[in-house]
């Protein structure tokens, strides 16, 4: 377990493995080191990408994304402190690196893509976010809910809002009250509009089809699962229809809750690529 100072004072707790040259299992190379950034309610100790980087890779970093757990947190928030603790990891962990992101961690990693940090490859997993103007109109609706929830002290009616929002149905949230999880969950509820607000709920140049994305000319892919909704896999793809580098994957048989072992070998073609990928 390690600490760097973002740009603003908070201090980003993060986890590497490996001191060599960058590898991905099953081949070594001296390639950058491997930075996962995970969604909405995650962090290293709870349902974060600690798995994935055992499938993945002997050189990686998990974080903790501000105000989760080994992370501090500072404010006011904005989005752009968010892509400065992925900045400053990013240079904690080599001169560069590629990147992992998944649902709202997926949209902070293509935020950092094109603000210019130093990033060789980008994987994206189901970023989530609106592809229609009502669809944004609800999240930013929600947004607002979740901040008055939590300034309310109300962290239990936060995530059950955001759960909502993006699916679950409401016997199944109800349900998760009672499981040992719940609590986990609503120790991180304050950072919910740090997820709602990368995702685009409020900015619509940070939605799918933004012409931003054009800037952001490093190898990517965006990967979705065949059991997801659509409402999953169609931002994903907009995305990589919208990057100049992009290759777009379903996964057959996964949902939001991806087996890591089932995206591992995914990711790896991408890392572990001598050359660019080709558009499909």
């Amino acid at each position: 377990m390690a600490h760097v100072r973002s740009a603003d004072g908070t201090t980003i707790g993060y986890e590497r493995s490996g001191d060599g040259p960058g590898t991905v299992r099953g081949r070594s190379g001296d390639g950058p080191a491997l930075v996962l950034v995970d969604g909405a309610l995650c962090h290293r100790n709870s349902n974060g990408g600690r798995a994935l980087a055992a499938e993945l890779a002997d050189r990686f970093t998990v974080y903790d994304r501000r105000g989760r757990g080994e992370s501090s947190d500072t404010a006011p928030f904005a989005l752009e402190r968010e892509v400065e603790d992925l900045a400053a990891v990013i240079t904690a962990t080599g001169s560069s690196a590629s990147v992992y992101g998944i649902s709202s961690g997926a949209a902070l990693a293509l935020r950092g893509a094109a603000a210019g940090l130093r990033i060789e490859r980008l994987a994206l997993y189901e970023i989530l976010s609106a592809t229609e103007t009502a669809e944004q109109a609800e999240q930013a609706r929600v947004l607002r809910e979740i901040e008055t929830a939590v300034a309310a002290g109300r962290r239990g009616h936060a995530v059950r809002l955001f759960l909502r929002l993006v699916g679950l149905p409401r016997f199944v949230v109800a349900l998760m009250r009672f499981l040992p999880v719940w609590s986990k969950l609503t120790a991180v509820a304050h950072t919910l509009p740090y997820d709602l607000t990368a995702i685009g709920a409020v900015d619509p140049e940070l939605l799918p089809s933004s012409p931003r994305w054009a800037s952001v000319r490093v190898p990517s892919l965006a990967v979705a699962g065949s059991k997801s909704p659509e409402s999953l896999r169609a931002p994903t793809r907009a995305v990589a229809d919208a990057l100049p580098d992009a290759t777009f994957e379903i996964l057959p048989g996964q949902d939001h809750m991806v087996d890591a072992a089932v995206l591992a070998p995914v990711l790896t073609r991408l890392f572990t690529a001598r050359t660019a990928p080709t558009r499909t």
